[in-house]
């Protein structure tokens, strides 16, 4: 069973991004178009459970489903799909996460979603303290419930996808 933990920002978190970046690199080479560090880890100041979310566009997602293997070697797990359409999606740690590898081909509406929000959240300092605020108050309501700390974030996430639409 998988623990709810926000924990307070970390300097450290940038630099296991960094240091997975190069790895993930090696692996993807030319067929990774970029590789971007997103989440709350991504947001300077902000709690976050200390996963490191990572998004990699690539030229072709169906090509990508060639270095399963090499990501495995590497300690993930491919989860397929994993609810989002369109996108190959990884996990490092078992139940004790450290990393999550979300790849994209470049140009799905996906990518910019993500990518928007992260930015909307280091861009609004106000809207981060209170997305880190209530991922605080959802671990410590349902620290054994993973699903229902997502379910519970859903509505904020909504409504900053919304102000960006703006």
């Amino acid at each position: 069973m998988r623990k709810v933990e926000v924990l307070p920002y970390s300097p450290n978190w940038k630099k296991q991004f960094e240091v997975e970046k190069q790895v993930l690199m090696r692996i993807f080479g030319k067929e990774a178009v970029a590789v971007h560090h997103i989440g709350s880890t991504a947001i300077e100041g902000m709690s976050a459970k200390p996963v490191i979310d990572i998004l990699i566009e690539v030229n072709s997602i169906v090509a990508a489903a060639k270095y399963v293997g090499e990501m495995r070697a590497q300690g993930y797990v491919f989860l397929g799909e994993n609810g989002i359409s369109g996108r190959a999606f990884f996990i490092k740690g078992g139940e004790q996460r450290t990393h999550h590898v979300h790849i994209f081909q470049a140009g799905n509406s996906e990518v910019a979603r993500h990518l928007l929000f992260r930015d909307y959240l280091r861009n609004h300092l106000v809207a981060a303290q209170q997305y880190s605020e209530l991922k605080q108050a959802l671990a410590q309501k349902y620290p054994t419930n993973i699903e229902a700390y997502i379910e519970g974030k859903n509505d904020f996430i909504r409504e900053i996808d919304e102000r960006i639409k703006d």
